[in-house]
C-alpha cells in the first residue's frame, strides 16, 4: 500500500481495529464495514455509543449507511475528487492543526525549483514523458525531490544514469520498501531526492515560500471547491461541507478523527491517490498516531498483510526489501545498499536486514567473501505482476502455472482472458478445498471451447482446510495470530505447507551433486524445517501425516536468531529479541526483520499469546509488528515537547524523571531519544532524527504532505477518471485518465475509452457477507447458497424504469469485454447523479459467482478489465462503464458443478433457539 508508505513510512494499517472505539469521528470511505468487515465493524458502533460521528461516502447505500449518522453518496471513480474537496477546504478555511503540521510534517520544505504541477501544465507534473495516455514520469528530470539534493543539480539522468536503463527499471515495476515508503518514479538512489548534501533541505517554517510544500499543496487543491467536487462526484455542496466540518470540528489538541477504507479505493487506477489524498489530510488535521486517529485499512483476507510482508509479490523480499533487478544498480550488495538504501532514518539500517535475510536463506554458504551470496537472487527483468503475466499466457508465452489460494478462472479481473491464459497452459496445478473455476475451466467453462480442444493437463492436489493445519495469520492490523491444528486432514488432503516443503526437497533430491553455478541456490538453500518427533493432535493422538513442517522452526527463522551465540536452554542460535540486534556482518540471520520478537526465546511463540491485562491496547494478545506497536507513529501522540496534546487523547509521552518514552504502547521511536534531541551536521542513520520528528521510517523523520520521488504517477494526488467512464475529467478537460496507467488492449481486453457514449452506466462490484470472494470458499457450502443462491444486479428504480426491468426479473450487464445475465434487484439504495450537468446511473455486482460450485451464475469479473495502475498493478474492478438491458442473455447457462449436501434430518435441531433453525426446514420459526 504505497499511499499509506509514501505518505508516512510503512504501507500498512496506522492503527487497530479496536481503537476506532476511541475515534470522535469516523470516516467511512471505499468500504462498506459492517457487511464485508462485520465483527470489526462492532468497534465503530461502540464509539457511536460514545457520542461519536459515522459517516460513509459510497456509491451505494448499504448495512454500513443505514449505521451511520451522516450518508453521502458519490460516483464510483470519483474519490480523489471528494477528498481533494475536504482538503481544499481545510487549507481554505485554515482549520489545519497548525503546531502539529508545522513539526511534524513536511509542509515548510522547499522543493526544487523547475517543479511544475498539475496546475502549471494542464493535469501534468513535470518530468513526464508519453503521450498523455500511457507513459512515465521520472522525478528527478521533473524535479520534484527538496531543494539542494542531487537531483536538481541538471543532470536529468540523477548520477550519470542512462535513460535507457532508467526507463528499463520503471517498466520492471520494482517496488521493494517502496510498497511502504512509496514505489520509485525514477532510478537515481533513494537519497538524491530527500537528502542535500551537508544537512537538512532548506525549509521556510513561516510557510510563505512560493515553492515550500504548503503553498505547493493549497495552490493544487484550490481548484476543488464543492461547487466543483459537486459537478464532477454528484453529491451536493453542503453535503461536501458537512463532512468537512464534523472532521475539522473532531480534531486537534482534544479529539480525533479516523478513516476507514478497504478494497473500494485500492481497486482503481487512481487506489494509491485516493489513499495518499487520505494520509495528507490526516496529516493535516493531526490525526495520525494518535488514540482514535489514523488510518484504518481494511484488508480483504484474513492474512494478505502477511503475505505482502513475507513476500508473495514477485518484485518484494521479506520486509519489504526489494527484489534486485537485471540492471548495473544491483549488481552488488554494494551498489544495491548504495541505490535502495537511505542515509538517514531507520532505512539506514538496510544493509542489516538484508544480510541478515541472506543468512536465513542460504547459512554458511552465505560469507563475506562471495557478497553473502547476494548473487544467488534472482534477478527481475520484466513484469510479472498478474496482469501482464496473464495477459502474457493468453499469448501463449507461459508453459506451466502452479496456482493455490487463488482463483483467477473467475476471480481475476476480465475472468475471461485469465481463463484463455489457463487454456493456453502445458500444464497447471491446483491445489484447492474444491474443483473451483481455475480447475474445472476445461470442460464447465460456457464460453469455452469444448473440452478435447483444450490441451492445459490439469493437476488438481486437495488442500487440507483451516482446521486441518496450523500457522499464523497476519491481520489487517498487522497483529500475528497462531492457530493450532485441530484434527489430520482427510485422505490425501495436505496443507500448502506441506506441498511447498515436500517439492522444496525433492528438487534439491533432484539436483544433488550438482556443480553447476546457477545450481547452487537451490542446493544451499537452508531447508530444515523436520519435526524432532511426529506431532500430537489436540486430543492426544499422533498425527498421521508425514513430512509436514514444523512452522514454529519458520516463524522462529523468521525471527531472527544470532548465529554467533547459542541459547544455553536448547543449543541452538539464541533468538533475537528485536530487529534492533541484526547486524550487516553476517552473526545474525533473520526471515523477515520487521516480524523480528515475535518469537524471542524458546516455548514462546508471541503469535498465540492470548492474555488479557488492564492496559486497553491488549499488549499480550497477540503480535503486531513491527516491535509490538499498536499505534504507528505514536510518538506523534505528544507534543513537539514530550507532554500529550491532552490528557484525553494520552498514549505515550516522555518521562523527564526515568528519561524514556512511556505509556499504553510500545513506543515508535528510539525510546531514550529525548523530545529536544537535535542531530549535529552530517548525522546519519536515527542520530539525524530530531526527538521532535515522528515518523521514523522517513529519511527526514516527517510525514509528507508531499512525496518527492515516492510514487509513480505523481507527488500529489489529482483527480484523474477511469478508463472507463461516460463522462470527461471536468478538472482536467486534457488529460481525461491517468497519464501512467497501463492499459493491456486487445481482441480478449477491449476498453470503452473515457468519456463513452456506447456504456453509459457505471458499474462497481461489491462483496456479500455471505459469500467469499469468487465463491470458492462459499458456493461449495450449502447452508451459505441458502442465504444467497443468485446472482443478482443492484440498480435504481428510475434506471429499471427505463429499460423496462422489473424487480426480481432477468436483466443483461454488457461491457466491451462481455455479458452477463442476473436477477434484478431494483432499490432506491442507489439514485441516478447529476454529473457535469446530466443525470448518470449507476449498478452494482456481487462478484461471487461464476460457472463452478453448488450455485452458479454470470460472473461480474467477466465484465471488468485488465487495467493496471503504475504503483502496484492494481485492477480498476470498482468502476467501469457497462450497458443494462432486460432480459436473458441467449445460449448456454452454466449448470452446477457440484450436488447441494443433503440435509441429515428434517427435524429441528435440539436446543437450539427457532430463530437459528435452518431456514426454510421444517420447525424453522415455530
Amino acid at each position: 500500500m504505497p499511499g499509506l508508505g509514501a505518505s508516512f513510512g510503512r504501507g500498512a494499517a496506522t492503527t487497530f481495529q479496536q481503537d476506532l472505539a476511541n475515534s470522535d469521528c469516523i470516516l467511512i470511505m471505499g468500504s462498506n464495514m459492517a457487511e464485508a468487515h462485520p465483527v470489526g465493524f462492532r468497534w465503530p458502533l461502540k464509539a457511536k455509543e460514545k457520542g461519536a460521528t459515522l459517516i460513509h461516502v459510497d456509491p451505494r447505500f448499504t448495512r454500513t449507511s443505514a449505521l451511520c449518522d451522516v450518508f453521502v453518496d458519490i460516483r464510483a471513480g470519483s474519490d480523489v475528487a471528494f477528498l481533494g474537496g475536504l482538503v481544499n477546504y481545510v487549507l481554505s478555511n485554515d482549520r489545519w492543526f497548525q503546531e502539529y503540521v508545522l513539526n511534524y510534517t513536511n509542509a515548510s520544505t522547499i522543493i526544487q525549483e523547475g517543479f511544475q504541477d498539475t496546475e502549471d501544465l494542464a493535469g501534468l507534473f513535470s518530468g513526464y514523458r508519453g503521450d498523455g495516455e500511457t507513459g512515465k514520469y521520472d522525478a528527478v528530470e521533473g524535479h520534484w525531490g527538496y531543494e539542494g539534493c542531487p537531483g536538481g543539480t541538471g543532470d536529468p539522468a540523477g548520477s550519470g544514469q542512462s535513460f535507457r536503463v532508467r526507463m528499463l527499471r520503471g517498466e520492471h515495476g520494482i517496488q521493494g520498501h517502496d510498497l511502504e515508503g512509496g514505489a520509485p518514479s525514477h532510478s537515481a538512489p533513494r537519497k538524491h531526492m530527500t537528502t542535500a548534501p551537508g544537512g537538512t533541505p532548506p525549509r521556510d517554517p513561516t510557510l510563505q515560500h512560493p515553492r515550500c510544500v504548503f503553498q505547493i499543496l493549497k495552490r493544487h487543491f484550490a481548484r476543488y471547491s464543492p461547487e466543483v467536487v459537486s459537478r464532477v462526484c454528484g453529491c451536493t455542496p453542503e453535503e461536501l461541507v458537512r463532512v468537512a466540518e464534523l472532521l475539522c470540528a473532531n480534531s486537534g489538541r482534544e479529539r480525533t478523527s479516523v478513516i476507514v477504507y478497504a478494497l473500494g479505493w485500492t481497486q482503481h487506477t487512481t487506489g494509491v491517490q485516493m489513499i495518499r489524498t487520505a494520509g495528507i489530510l490526516q496529516l493535516l488535521l493531526g490525526n495520525m498516531g494518535r488514540p482514535g486517529g489514523g488510518i484504518m485499512a481494511m484488508r480483504g483476507h484474513s492474512t494478505i498483510q502477511g503475505s505482502t510482508d513475507l513476500a508473495t509479490l514477485y518484485d518484494v523480499l521479506p520486509g519489504y526489501l526489494p527484489q534486485p533487478a537485471a540492471d548495473e544498480q544491483h549488481e552488488t550488495l554494494d551498489s544495491y545498499v548504495e541505490h535502495e538504501g537511505l542515509p538517514t532514518g531507520y532505512w539506514a539500517n538496510f544493509r542489516k536486514f538484508v544480510v541478515s535475510l541472506l543468512k536465513a536463506w542460504y547459512g554458511d554458504a552465505a560469507t563475506p567473501d562471495n557478497d553473502f551470496a547476494f548473487s544467488w537472487l534472482p534477478r527481475v527483468d520484466g513484469d510479472y505482476s498478474q496482469l501482464l503475466y496473464f495477459d502474457r499466457m493468453a499469448r501463449g508465452e507461459v508453459k506451466g502455472y502452479f496456482l493455490f489460494g487463488q482463483n483467477p478462472g473467475g476471480g481475476g479481473p476480465n475472468a475471461g482472458l485469465h481463463r484463455a491464459g489457463l487454456r493456453n497452459l502445458d500444464w497447471l496445478v491446483v491445489l484447492d478445498w474444491f474443483e473451483i473455476e481455475s480447475a474445472v475451466f476445461w470442460k464447465n467453462d460456457p464460453n469455452g471451447p469444448r473440452p478435447a480442444e483444450i490441451k492445459t493437463e490439469v493437476f488438481f492436489i486437495p488442500a487440507a482446510a483451516s482446521p486441518e493445519k496450523e500457522g499464523s495469520l497476519t491481520n489487517t492490523q498487522r497483529m500475528l495470530q497462531w492457530h493450532d491444528k485441530a484434527i489430520d486432514p482427510l485422505g490425501d488432503c495436505r496443507s500448502d505447507a506441506w506441498f511447498l516443503y515436500n517439492l522444496g526437497k525433492r528438487l534439491k533430491q533432484l539436483y544433488a551433486g550438482s556443480t553447476d553455478p546457477r545450481d547452487q541456490p537451490l542446493l544451499r538453500l537452508t531447508w530444515d524445517y523436520d519435526f524432532e518427533e511426529r506431532p500430537r493432535l489436540p486430543d492426544g493422538t499422533v498425527s498421521r501425516i508425514e513430512g509436514e513442517p514444523d512452522l514454529e522452526k519458520v516463524l522462529q527463522e523468521i525471527n531472527g536468531y544470532h548465529l554467533d551465540e547459542a541459547d544455553p536452554r536448547t543449543g541452538r542460535p539464541r533468538l533475537v529479541t528485536a530487529f534492533s540486534e541484526l547486524k550487516e556482518d553476517g552473526s545474525t540471520a533473520c526471515g523477515c526483520w520487521i516480524y523480528s520478537g515475535v518469537f524471542p526465546e524458546p516455548g514462546r511463540n508471541r503469535a498465540r499469546e492470548r492474555k488479557l491485562t488492564d492496559n486497553p491496547l491488549q499488549p499480550e494478545w497477540g503480535f503486531a509488528w513491527p516491535d509490538n506497536r499498536r499505534v504507528l507513529y505514536n510518538r506523534a501522540s505528544a507534543a513537539p515537547d514530550g507532554r500529550p496534546w491532552s490528557q484525553r487523547k494520552k498514549l505515550i509521552w516522555w518521562d523527564q524523571e526515568s528519561r524514556h518514552w512511556v505509556g499504553l504502547d510500545r513506543p515508535d521511536f528510539e525510546q531514550e531519544k529525548p523530545p529536544d534531541y537535535r542531530p549535529t551536521p552530517g548525522a546519519t542513520g536515527m542520530a539525524a532524527i530530531a526527538g521532535d520528528q515522528p515518523f521514523i521510517m522517513k529519511p527526514d523523520g516527517l510525514g509528507w504532505l508531499y512525496a518527492p520521488g515516492a510514487v509513480k504517477d505523481g507527488p500529489l494526488p489529482t483527480h484523474y477518471e477511469p478508463i472507463e467512464s461516460p463522462v470527461g475529467n471536468l478538472l482536467y478537460p486534457r488529460q481525461t485518465c491517468s497519464p501512467t496507467v497501463r492499459t493491456f488492449e486487445g481482441p480478449l481486453n477491449l476498453l470503452a475509452h473515457t468519456p463513452t457514449a456506447d456504456y453509459p452506466v457505471v458499474a462497481t462490484t461489491f462483496r456479500l457477507t455471505e459469500h467469499y470472494l469468487s465463491g470458492p470458499m462459499s458456493r461449495f457450502n450449502s447452508w451459505l447458497n441458502e442465504l444467497q443462491p443468485a446472482m443478482f444486479v443492484e440498480l435504481s428504480p428510475e434506471l429499471a424504469a427505463d429499460r423496462g426491468i422489473v424487480h426480481g426479473g432477468w436483466l443483461t450487464v454488457e461491457s466491451a469485454r462481455g455479458r452477463i445475465e442476473a436477477r434484478a434487484m431494483v432499490t432506491r439504495r442507489l439514485r441516478p447523479l447529476l454529473v457535469e450537468g446530466r443525470m448518470v446511473h449507476q449498478v452494482g455486482l456481487p462478484f461471487h459467482w461464476a460457472f463452478a460450485g453448488e450455485v452458479v451464475g454470470g460472473n461480474a469479473n467477466d465484465l471488468t478489465s485488465l487495467v493496471a495502475d503504475p504503483n502496484v498493478s492494481m485492477h480498476e474492478a470498482k468502476a467501469f462503464a457497462c450497458q443494462i438491458y432486460a432480459g436473458r442473455l441467449a445460449g448456454h447457462t452454466p449448470t452446477p458443478t457440484k450436488s447441494a449436501a443433503p440435509w441429515p434430518t428434517l427435524e429441528p435441531v435440539p436446543d437450539t433457539p427457532a430463530a437459528a433453525q435452518p431456514e426454510g426446514r421444517l420447525g424453522h420459526g415455530k
